[in-house]
């Protein structure tokens, strides 16, 4: 497949025969590779993690006063896991990416 890419790249102008029931294998073969990537996206996207409070502080640049204040007014909320306080890190990257 990375071979036809670097012909295509090379020569572009080139015209090439194929038969119908490769070409069909090869569009298969393309989605079922896409398929695979977009489902281990989803995936990696999907799984949450639970970072420290100094994690926090340092993925975030703030101070852990300013944590603790922002859980004060429901900004960052921290959970308890394993009877320490964490954090979601979608909350943290929702707030990374402004939409907070």
């Amino acid at each position: 497949m990375k071979n036809l890419v670097i012909l295509a790249n090379e020569f572009p102008e080139l015209t090439i025969n194929v038969k119908l029931s490769d070409l069909l294998e090869c569009n298969r073969q393309l989605i079922k590779e896409t398929k695979e990537e977009l489902t281990q996206q989803i995936t990696e996207a999907n799984e949450e993690s639970y970072p420290t409070i100094d994690e926090v502080v340092s993925i975030l640049g703030v101070s852990k006063t300013t944590l603790w204040r922002w859980a004060n007014q429901s900004y960052l909320n921290p959970i308890e896991v394993g009877g320490k306080r964490r954090y979601k890190m979608s909350d943290v990257k929702k707030l990374l990416e402004g939409k907070q």
